[in-house]
């Protein structure tokens, strides 16, 4: 199975023949096994991994470390589960550190995730503090390289 789940990951589009192929089983087998996974939740959904820079549009992301009170029989679970019902929010995430949770935030300006901030996050009983990053570039995400192949430029040392 960690074998199929890493095909997947690193191509959600590869043909079911082609996995069955990789993986000396039948279609049928790889169809069973998917079904399974997508069935018990193990594989939550597919998505395309989206270089917003070539795309003539204006997002902002934002991490958010928020830093919160848990609360008494709910831990952390239920304030993180309310704060990921925002439509705002892209991703949440139990963290270890200073922060409790990291919420990935996407909008159209910097004002629009400031006002989230303010007005939707900070608003919530249980959070004690924020600190909100913006992501500048990216040249990472979800195993997909952002940068472009650029050849080494070094000088020549010549004795």
């Amino acid at each position: 199975m960690e074998t199929l789940l890493r095909l997947l990951q690193q191509n959600a589009t590869v043909s079911r023949e082609d996995l069955a192929r990789q993986l000396n089983l039948t279609v049928a087998e790889v169809n069973d096994r998917i079904a399974a996974l997508e069935k018990d939740g193990v594989i939550r959904g597919y998505q395309a991994i989206v270089d917003r820079e070539r795309l003539d549009q204006n997002t902002v992301t934002a991490f958010i470390e928020v830093r919160i009170t848990p609360e008494r029989g709910g831990g952390f679970d239920r304030i993180a589960q309310r704060i990921a019902k925002f439509d705002q929010v892209v991703s949440c995430y139990l963290i270890s550190g200073g922060y409790d949770l990291l919420v990935v935030v996407e909008g159209t300006s910097l004002r629009e995730v400031a006002s989230f901030v303010s007005e939707k996050l900070s608003t919530i009983e249980s959070v004690i503090s924020t600190a909100t990053l913006f992501r500048l570039k990216t040249y990472k995400e979800n195993g997909a390289l952002f940068t472009a192949d650029v050849p080494e430029d070094r000088l020549v040392v010549s004795p």
